[in-house]
């Protein structure tokens, strides 16, 4: 009985061949599961922002900070819910300024139903707030006002994912919140919290 050894370099060879054609398919995979994370973080961050700033715009008046409500803008001043809106988004997302924030609050009059809700809100983009209007989308009047005062914090931001292009936003292009175009995947993320208080 004769054993035949086989040459080394044809293992060698066939290796390096499985290597070869394998390494586009995993490259594939792994830069599509760290878009994907990215967009979990951003998910999240958006998220725990509106709901910080309606707390905030409810319960500031609570801290040892401040005796008075908030105001909702501009983000460049402190101690307003826009500011403390943004600053839940930087160091989280890429670019925390380009989020579109409308606020609703109090400090507003926002007590009326029906079409008079429509311009008690304010939109801030960047460092400053447009004037009180309805901003997009309008909130929903109030159906036990003056009881009840809303209090609304709605985040919109758009961004594109870490590694850019079609082929590595496979496991984006699902979800509701993405679109292709052009050979690139662009997603954006609208978040809003809504709480009321007693008038």
């Amino acid at each position: 009985m004769r054993i035949r050894a086989s040459k080394p370099g044809r293992e060698k060879g066939q290796s390096l061949l499985e290597t070869a054609l394998l390494m586009p398919l995993v490259l594939l995979v792994v830069l599509n599961v760290v878009n994907f994370g990215y967009f979990y973080v951003v998910a999240l961050n958006l998220a725990a922002s509106p709901r910080s700033g309606v707390l905030y715009s409810i319960m500031g008046f609570s801290t040892p900070g401040s005796l008075s409500l908030a105001n909702a803008g501009p983000p460049s001043t402190a101690n307003t819910i826009s500011h403390l809106s943004q600053q839940d988004l930087t160091g989280a997302i890429n670019n925390a300024s380009a989020a579109s924030l409308q606020v609703c609050s109090i400090t507003l009059g926002l007590t009326g139903t029906g079409a008079s809700t429509a311009s008690k809100c304010v939109t801030c983009t960047g460092n400053s707030c447009g004037g009180a209007g309805a901003g997009s989308p309008a909130p929903a009047a109030d159906p036990e006002a003056p009881n009840f005062l809303l209090h609304r914090v709605d985040v919109t931001y758009t961004f594109t994912p870490l590694i850019p292009g079609t082929p590595f936003g496979l496991a984006l292009l699902p979800m509701t919140a993405c679109t292709s175009s052009g050979g690139n995947v662009t997603c954006t993320f609208h978040r809003q919290v809504s709480m009321r208080v007693m008038g």
